[in-house]
């Protein structure tokens, strides 16, 4: 379905990133340039945080922006720049995420043979030449990762737009194709499920209090809707 003219009117007149890629779109390489200055190290964040390394988000962000680039000339805006971007990241993301569970999972059915053999470190070894708020901080990262792991990808798509992009719902339902309401329901469903996985840090203290630290999900996406 194309856009309406007046959705096209008011992204253009309401999002300066929008009025940048229009200009891309007519093969403006210096507006390109400063959407990805604008975008680069924020979407970087988020994607280090789905995927558990910056090494690997880094790559999905160029791939992303590439992406953004190639179908520059049959971009509409049909919504805010960064609900786009950032749709086009998370899709690469999850597709990232499966493709590693699948090699995890050859790993898996395969044991090395140093997995048993002497020159493999002991485990208590290991940990306990580790500091001990290392190993907090880890064991917390760790956590939140898999909590956001065991979401549905609609979950997780609404849950990171809401708190990492400030969407509001209905921008977050124009990239799930649900109403406001729908939105609002799917968030409610998420934050219970990260509630549950996070159990056992929230009664220690751990997930209120240091999730921004440990590079995890932020406090408030614990907490209930305003």
């Amino acid at each position: 379905m194309a856009t309406s003219d007046t959705t096209i009117r008011h992204y253009t007149e309401s999002d300066p990133d929008v009025r940048l890629m229009l200009r891309v779109r007519d093969d403006d390489a210096a507006a390109f340039g400063e959407l990805v200055d604008r975008h680069q190290d924020r979407l970087v964040s988020v994607l280090t945080y789905q995927v558990g390394r910056r090494e690997l988000a880094e790559e999905l962000a160029q791939e992303a922006f590439l992406r953004v680039y190639k179908a520059r000339h049959r971009y509409e805006p049909g919504a805010k720049f960064t609900t786009w971007l950032f749709t086009i990241a998370n899709n690469l993301a999850l597709n990232s995420l499966r493709g590693s569970a699948r090699k995890r999972e050859v790993r898996l059915a395969a044991p090395s043979p140093d997995q048993t053999g002497a020159g493999a470190p002991h485990p208590a070894a290991a940990s306990s030449a580790m500091p001990t708020r290392i190993a907090d901080r880890t064991e917390l990262c760790d956590a939140v990762q898999a909590a956001i792991a065991t979401l549905s990808e609609r979950q997780r798509t609404a849950v990171l737009l809401a708190k990492f992009e400030n969407m509001e719902y209905a921008e977050i339902g124009e990239v799930l194709g649900l109403t406001a309401k729908g939105v609002k329901s799917l968030l409610a469903r998420a934050r219970e499920n990260l509630r549950q996985a996070l159990n056992p840090y929230i009664e220690r203290g751990d997930a209120v209090g240091s999730l921004n630290d440990a590079g995890g999900m932020p406090t408030h996406a614990l907490g209930d809707d305003e």
